[in-house]
This record gives structure tokens, sequence and C-alpha cells, in this order.
């Protein structure tokens, strides 16, 4: 179970699992948080690895049964230093999809700290078979830290996404279940 929060911002842990490190803590986002997600996505240093959603799309992902979107917070200060989505939590194949992240504070660990506790939260708690994922294949940063973390490229979808100059291509990552219980 993830931390959630109140709707005053009290929070709270759920005893079967708690969602957090060290250094940060997975919540549940809230309507509040979005104009802090749409500044984080649309910043100059993250919007060409993501894409970027209206607020409408964001809002409705907070209500989806087949997605979780989360806020990565520090613990420390208890400032926001990104967010998360997960699709495909109602899967009848046990693979979700590791939508996006997004890190306002890079060079800090806490991208490798937030995809530590994903995987964590795939396997152990939502029992998935399979964690994915795609990346922009000029986000050499990233797909570093997916290989660095136990993730395994399956292929690249070529020239799939139409950008301000030209197209884009995709690499498809993965994890399997066995392959986290190992490493």
């Amino acid at each position: 179970m993830l931390i959630a929060r109140s709707s005053k911002g009290q929070r709270w842990a759920s005893v079967k699992w708690s969602c957090k490190t060290m250094n940060i803590r997975l919540l549940h986002t809230r309507e509040d948080d979005l104009d802090f997600v749409l500044s984080a996505e649309q910043s100059a240093e993250n919007r060409s690895f993501v894409s970027v959603w209206a607020r409408e799309q964001h809002l409705g992902a907070l209500t989806s049964k087949n997605l979780s979107h989360l806020i990565i917070e520090n613990i420390n200060d208890g400032s926001r230093v990104g967010y998360i989505i997960l699709a495909g939590l109602a899967d009848a194949n046990q693979s979700i999809e590791f939508r996006r992240i997004v890190v306002t504070e890079k060079g800090k660990g806490y991208g490798k700290e937030a995809l530590r506790l994903v995987k964590k939260m795939a396997f152990q708690e939502l029992k998935a078979h399979r964690l994915w994922l795609d990346v922009k294949e000029h986000n050499v940063r990233a797909r570093h830290v997916y290989e660095s973390e136990g993730f395994v490229a399956e292929g690249v979808l070529r020239e799939c996404i139409k950008a301000e100059v030209g197209f884009e291509s995709l690499v498809v990552m993965s994890m399997l279940c066995g392959e986290y219980r190992d490493a």
C-alpha cells in the first residue's frame, strides 16, 4: 500500500507496506498537486523526454482504477521532487507499464530511488509478472539508469513519435518478476 494523504494534507502509512526510502516517499497525487505536475513536465529540462498531458488527462488519471498517479516527496523537507504514472494495474496479463517518471531535482538520486520503489511496488505489492516502459532513444541518462536497475532492452519502436524536428524512436525495456527476485 502507498502512503496516502487526507484532503487536509495529513499523511498516514499503511501497516502492510510503506512506499518510502530514507530520502523519498511516494504519495497518491491529489488535485492540488497538479500545478506542480504540469510545471514539472513542461519545464525545459523535462518536456523533450515525456509526452506532455493536459490537466484533464492528469485529473482523469487520479481516479482511474487502471492507473496510479504518484508524487515523489523528499522526506527531509516535505518538498515534491517529481511524479510517477503507472498503468495496467487491472491488466489480466499482470503486465504493469511504468508510463512516466519526471524528476525536478536531477543528480540527487531521487529518480533511482523512485525506480526501486516502483519495482518493489510492482512485484511485491501488485504481484506483477512484468514491469515495462518505453524511453526515448535519445534519453541516454534514463536508459543507463534503467539498465543499471536490471531492465532489459526488448526493441526499438522506430520513429513512432512526431516531434518538433522530425520523428523520434522509443526503446522498449522490461523486467520480469524472476529477474527482480534474482537481483
